[in-house]
């Protein structure tokens, strides 16, 4: 009985080291098909940026608003690599300089802004048109996101370089156009009339997938998503 005991904790011991193992070496997304995730501005093409970035930490350490996380073992080879994820907190797109990438010492996030492809995280997409408030006629009272929801954003009409809890700054709309209202990228996306009493945001060339409209929009599932290295070539 006490060697068995001994052989089933043996058999514990060697499986659990075997995830661990697969999770750090980074078998284990690809055995659940993890998804891509979303980059801080700036980003080479995914192998380039997992090649480049040294997971020192400098971009999550200047974001203005907490947006940028390391990633866990569940990443795999992605382990310790800056990532976003949008609906908990959004990047803040409108922050001088883009603060991530001035402090990347090894290009991983790339020090050249001159080009828009360079800088696009993603591209905002209307991935649960049902939801929509805007296209259902309805408007939108109290915090976006429900009085316990964690996120921040710098509101321009209160103070761009401070921010605050979106929880704090309730909405009073006769029509919801929360995605258009608070999206830092002007020309990114705006409100299109369908009839009287309805509307649709439509996003355009400029968005950049900084997800500030997926993190803000008030439906649940969210009506707004980014898709995630997507570009507006390939929505066209």
């Amino acid at each position: 009985m006490i060697d068995q005991d001994r052989r089933r904790l043996i058999r514990s011991l060697l499986f659990g080291a075997a995830v661990t193992n697969a999770a750090l070496a980074g078998y284990l997304p690809v055995v659940r098909r993890s998804y891509v995730r979303l980059r801080p501005p700036g980003a080479l093409e995914e192998h380039e940026f997992l090649a480049a970035c040294i997971k020192c930490g400098q971009c999550v350490q200047v974001c203005p608003v907490k947006a940028i996380k390391l990633a866990d073992a569940g990443d795999g080879f992605g382990l310790g690599v800056p990532h976003i994820e949008a609906r908990t907190q959004a990047c803040d797109f409108s922050c001088d300089a883009v603060q991530c990438v001035l402090a990347c010492p090894t290009g991983a996030l790339s020090h050249d802004l001159s080009k828009k492809e360079q800088v696009r995280m993603g591209v905002a997409v209307l991935s649960n048109p049902d939801g929509c408030l805007a296209r259902q006629g309805r408007g939108f009272s109290g915090p976006a996101r429900g009085a316990a929801f964690p996120g921040i954003h710098r509101y321009s009409e209160i103070n761009r370089w401070k921010p605050i809890p979106i929880a704090d700054h309730p909405y009073q709309l006769d029509l919801c156009d929360l995605c258009v209202r608070e999206c830092p990228i002007t020309g990114a996306i705006r409100i299109e009339r369908l009839d009287e009493h309805r509307a649709t945001p439509v996003v355009e060339k400029a968005c950049v997938g900084c997800g500030m409209c997926e993190m803000i929009c008030p439906a649940e599932p969210p009506a707004i998503t980014i898709d995630i290295r997507g570009t507006w070539e390939a929505r066209s």
